[in-house]
């Protein structure tokens, strides 16, 4: 009686192919992934930038505070940019807002902190002045090649503030 199965050769070919077939398809979903990070951050920022320019019309041209940023954003105010937690002013006055539900989160360190100058543990770059908003890029590490080329990516995009050269 002759034995069945798989010899042992033909089981180390088999999994030498599998082998091979996901070092080439594993390296693409992760660039798949980083690219959709890239993507959703571009969306956000701009989603941002288009809601704080919203609030500088309603506001007399006048940008959030950077101390009352999250309140105002996410919370309702009259023109005075007094915060208020109604939906209609009892003097008849036009209340805006909210502009935003919650303040993103930053997909390359999970944070929604916002401060004037990039650093780790930052989620996004506020100028007061301009208005302009940022992403907060401190934590991609320049020396690793992938961080590195998405932090090249965001400031190509214009979506990451950099310092003038002094």
């Amino acid at each position: 009686m002759k034995n069945k199965g798989f010899t042992l050769v033909e089981i180390l070919i088999v999994v030498v192919i599998l082998g091979i077939l996901a070092a080439i398809v594993i390296p693409q979903f992760t660039d798949a992934s980083t690219q959709s990070k890239v993507a959703s951050c571009l969306t956000t920022l701009k989603s941002l930038r288009s809601q704080i320019e919203l609030y500088k019309i309603q506001h007399n041209d006048n940008p959030p505070a950077m101390a009352t940023f999250a309140t105002f954003m996410e919370n309702y105010s009259d023109v005075n940019s007094t915060a208020t937690s109604a939906t209609k002013d009892p003097a008849n006055e036009i209340i805006y807002g909210p502009y935003v539900q919650d303040m993103p989160r930053n997909p390359w360190n999970d944070s929604d902190t916002l401060a004037v100058a990039d650093a780790i543990d930052v989620g996004w770059v506020y100028d007061e002045l301009s208005g302009d908003i940022f992403i907060g890029i401190a934590d991609l590490d320049p020396a690793n090649v992938k961080e590195n080329q998405v932090r090249q990516d965001l400031i190509d995009a214009g979506a990451a503030f950099v310092a003038p050269a002094a």
